[in-house]
């Protein structure tokens, strides 16, 4: 660590101790402190407990969300900008509703202790464990398949463990603040279904037919209605899948939040839209995870048992997350999300944008859908065009 590092490490440190402290009603020190995954905004530490008086893990993941100086002064950001205590408050949120679950339910690690003033997540820990990106970067067979498949079921579970508990998550919300239940994605959702028309037409000289308008906005109603509502973490990038005994867990919250579940497992196939992570799926590994996710959900949801209503509904679910890579990508200052991050399935932005609208092309020619596999076949050859010049 650096001297600011250990500088940073040493006062989150502190402050989980005082806040273990003051939950468990005795003296709690840790120590050993090893940085972990995070941002620039983000401390994400693994500490030994060294000392306490209970039977507290003897590791813990401490999580700390920073604001800039403007944010200490003003108490906010100004408004319009995406609010880092919005972020804190879903993962804190979603974190509280996860741990409710039963054991084998949890999609993840189980909230121990929080603070809303600090901006603090004490969590228990999954260990040392191997992310999927690395998996699915390394290719070995028969690990990827299996990796694959166990994510899969990870979601089916989580999804069929979730549903019809809205209402509770909603009312977690509610108890921390009624102006941060507004779904980020959503919302940059409905502002892609305005501007990527014009976007198109713009770049790529392409005109949206009126039905592909009106499949869009359909498709953009996964967010906040839908047949098959249930929790999602929301950023499902691998960097946020691990591999362990007990299959795939789920990390980072912070967009936590129920949608329409289709909109998860077609996440994978798109090949993670939220990044430019790429990885080409075979038509026979995406059916095995289709397959997977279904035999976990379908006996929640028994209309999923029905070939052509699934096939019908992940299509729709693909569309509206290629619609959205594309208002996140398709510009060349990436400013659109913060979620432009390297990760080591990267690729370049016209490499992961042309391969997701040919898949697309692809999957709607597989189910007979002509409407969107001429219009995704017509945008896949003009991002062919405009990068080959």
């Amino acid at each position: 660590m650096t001297a600011l590092l250990a500088e940073r490490a040493a006062e989150v440190v502190s402050a989980a101790q005082q806040l273990l402290t003051k939950r468990m009603g005795a003296p709690v020190k840790l120590s050993d402190p090893m940085e972990l995954s995070g941002s620039g905004r983000t401390t994400v530490l693994r500490v030994r407990v060294s000392e306490n008086a209970f039977s507290l893990p003897r590791t813990l993941i401490v999580k700390q969300v920073r604001g800039n100086a403007e944010e200490r002064r003003t108490g906010g950001l100004a408004p319009g900008v995406a609010s880092i205590d919005s972020a804190f408050l879903r993962e804190a949120v979603s974190y509280q509703f996860t741990t409710a679950l039963s054991r084998d339910q949890r999609p993840g690690a189980y909230l121990i202790a929080h603070s809303l003033p600090e901006r603090l997540l004490i969590l228990s820990d999954l260990g040392e464990n191997a992310l999927l990106t690395q998996q699915l970067k390394s290719g070995a067979e028969p690990a990827t398949r299996n990796a694959l498949m166990a994510f899969a079921q990870a979601l089916g579970r989580m999804h069929a463990a979730t549903v019809g508990r809205e209402a509770d998550f909603v009312a977690l919300l509610r108890r921390v603040d009624v102006m941060h239940r507004v779904d980020g994605i959503a919302q940059q959702s409905e502002t892609a279904i305005a501007e990527v028309p014009g976007l198109l037409r713009r770049e790529l000289g392409i005109e949206v037919p009126g039905e592909i308008a009106e499949r869009i906005v359909r498709g953009n109603r996964l967010f906040s209605a839908g047949r098959f509502r249930a929790f999602s973490p929301s950023d499902l990038c691998p960097d946020n899948v691990i591999l362990n005994e007990e299959g795939a867990r789920f990390l980072d919250y912070e967009w936590g939040g129920f949608r329409d579940a289709t909109l998860d497992i077609a996440y994978a196939l798109v090949s993670f839209p939220g990044c430019l992570c790429d990885f080409e799926l075979s038509r026979e590994r995406a059916r095995q995870m289709v397959e997977a996710w279904r035999a976990e959900v379908v006996g929640v949801w028994p209309a999923l048992a029905d070939d052509t209503v699934l096939a019908e509904r992940i299509l729709e679910a693909r569309l509206i997350w290629v619609w959205l890579s594309t208002y996140w990508f398709l510009p060349a200052d990436h400013a659109r999300i913060a979620a432009a991050r390297e990760h080591g399935l990267s690729v370049p932005r016209s490499e992961a944008l042309i391969n997701r609208w040919v898949a697309l092309a692809e999957d709607a020619r597989c189910t007979g859908d002509d409407a969107i596999g001429d219009f995704a076949d017509e945008v896949a050859a003009m991002l062919e065009e405009r990068w080959s010049e």
